[in-house]
């Protein structure tokens, strides 16, 4: 499953107690689920006013967090695209596939010091994710205004003939070019009317070269041909091809111009080329960061949660469940029958410099929509289900 649960659990004589009897009753005897410790430092725990306010500041962060978490996701496989298949392989945390990284969590140090207070460690957070938001945002504008360009050269070289580019089409050999008197247009023609065309073309306005012209090119529903005529009848002549369904494209045959054109779609590809390259490695980073953070939030939210619930000092035991897919109402029910007691239960014990003793704290579970005896959290590691979306 890529679901998993969070909980925790006042601890027993030990936290390691705690672990074994829900173990051994989900686990062991009935096949349930997969459990694993999961290791919460000795965080400052502050006051209760400043818990109860972190509470709900937390449920936001851990939203906007995943959020941006799925979000670096997605944009990673719109940029693999046809290597999108690949893209599991690049969704990594800390070097690890992100079951592992979870059922083996170990909270980082050096980025999130213990010693600093809960609500500075969630700004630090914040401002981490804030950062990698604002950077994949003019990053993923900057690679897609170059894939639009090139995707719009590429649609003109493409498509019909009445609206692709021509000028990989035609030759210089199709036109008279540097004559003062004459010129050569290209004439759009319904493949159903090609006879008519090659029947009257000169007959369309006086001043038209004879036999001059020829097929260059068609496609599935048109005809591409030029013709040579004096250039004072150009608009008469215009006027009336139009009126018999003949038309003409505007095109100058610069051979200056065709260059550039063709030098741009190559500098496009070789610019796309390169930006592939360290973005692909930019987001497979920041993925971790983001994913690795998200984490350390949810971490966060147990630790709150469970001193809220379960009072000073500090004992409780963290527990990462992988459920039985088949097995989850049970699991529910072994759970309720473990911790069931805990329903209604006040925040026991001294808060730091709160003054709160046995104090009944109203509303536990900010922002959570379910709600259990024992606190929960849900981590949901499909990224690439909303990556594909």
């Amino acid at each position: 499953m890529s679901e998993y649960w969070l909980i925790s659990a006042p601890g027993d004589k030990t936290c390691q107690q705690t672990f074994d009897t829900m173990n051994n009753l989900t686990s062991k005897q009935n096949n349930l689920c997969n459990n694993f410790k999961f290791h919460i430092p000795d965080l400052k725990v502050g006051t209760l006013d400043q818990l109860v306010g972190l509470s709900d500041d937390l449920g936001k962060l851990d939203t906007y967090v995943e959020q941006i978490t799925r979000k670096v996701a997605a944009y990673l496989g719109e940029v693999l695209e046809d290597q999108r298949d690949k893209l599991h392989e690049n969704l990594l945390a800390n070097n690890s596939d992100l079951p592992n990284y979870i059922t083996r969590f170990q909270w980082d140090m050096a980025k999130y010091p213990i010693k600093q207070s809960l609500r500075n460690i969630a700004d630090i957070i914040s401002k981490q994710v804030g950062q990698i938001d604002a950077d994949l945002k003019t990053k993923s504008n900057a690679y897609n205004n170059l894939k639009g360009s090139l995707q719009n050269l590429e649609k003109k070289q493409t498509g019909s003939l009445l609206t692709r580019n021509l000028a990989d089409l035609v030759k210089k050999e199709h036109f008279i070019l540097d004559s003062e008197y004459l010129t050569t247009l290209l004439v759009i023609v319904p493949k159903m009317l090609a006879n008519d065309w090659m029947a009257n073309y000169e007959k369309i306005t006086d001043m038209i070269v004879p036999r001059s012209s020829t097929l260059i090119t068609q496609d599935n529903d048109y005809c591409l041909y030029n013709v040579t005529l004096f250039k004072k009848v150009v608009e008469e002549f215009k006027l009336h091809a139009r009126e018999k369904k003949f038309i003409v494209r505007d095109f100058v045959y610069n051979e200056e111009e065709l260059a550039a054109g063709k030098n741009e779609r190559t500098k496009l590809i070789t610019d796309k080329k390169k930006q592939f390259g360290p973005l692909v490695r930019w987001l497979k980073v920041n993925f971790s960061e983001a994913f690795c953070a998200l984490i350390h939030v949810k971490a966060l939210r147990v630790f709150v949660e469970s001193v809220l619930r379960y009072g000073l000092p500090v004992n409780f035991q963290a527990i990462l469940i992988e459920p039985n897919k088949k097995s989850i109402k049970r699991l529910r029910d072994s759970l309720n029958q473990l911790y069931g007691h805990l329903d209604g239960a006040s925040a026991g014990g001294q808060l730091s410099g709160s003054g709160a003793d046995n104090v009944d704290i109203p509303g536990l579970g900010f922002g959570q929509a379910e709600y259990y005896p024992y606190v929960f959290y849900k981590i949901n590691i499909d990224m690439i289900e909303v990556a594909k979306m």
